[in-house]
């Protein structure tokens, strides 16, 4: 891919090891892997993660910050939201959600691992075409 920066944060590399639970290209940059972990997650155009649940034992969830383009947030049962540089999702641990860009536009934020006792993923089913193209 041909660099695309968005931000002041570096789109990164594919994100293969996580291309699994996304539909489309998404990007990934580690800015940090002490104290707390933040990554900078880029999607293409239409690109989004599946639905998944962060666990923890106490404390966890997670935190994003919007820095580039235009995409959504949803949580189960409930309306996408629509997300521009600035938004702050905080996501509670054990809400199914999924995140991703917009069809038309690519999308950039920093996701911040809220520090927590076993914390840990879980990842769902994928977000239909259905579902998604029903956004605006």
């Amino acid at each position: 891919m041909e660099e695309k920066e968005l931000s002041v944060f570096k789109t990164g590399q594919t994100n293969d090891a996580y291309a699994k639970f996304f539909t489309g290209q998404s990007y990934l940059n580690m800015l940090s892997l002490e104290q707390v972990v933040v990554g900078n997650v880029t999607f293409e155009p239409g690109c989004r993660n599946f639905w998944h649940i962060h666990h923890a034992k106490s404390g966890g969830g997670q935190i994003l910050l919007c820095t580039a383009g235009r995409g959504y947030y949803q949580e189960w049962g409930k309306e996408a939201v629509e997300l521009n540089p600035g938004d702050v999702i905080n996501i509670p641990v054990g809400v199914k959600h999924w995140h991703g860009a917009a069809k038309d536009s690519w999308f950039q934020h920093l996701a911040i691992e809220v520090p927590g006792v076993d914390i840990k993923n879980e990842w769902c089913e994928e977000v239909s075409d259905e579902e998604y193209n029903k956004l605006k």
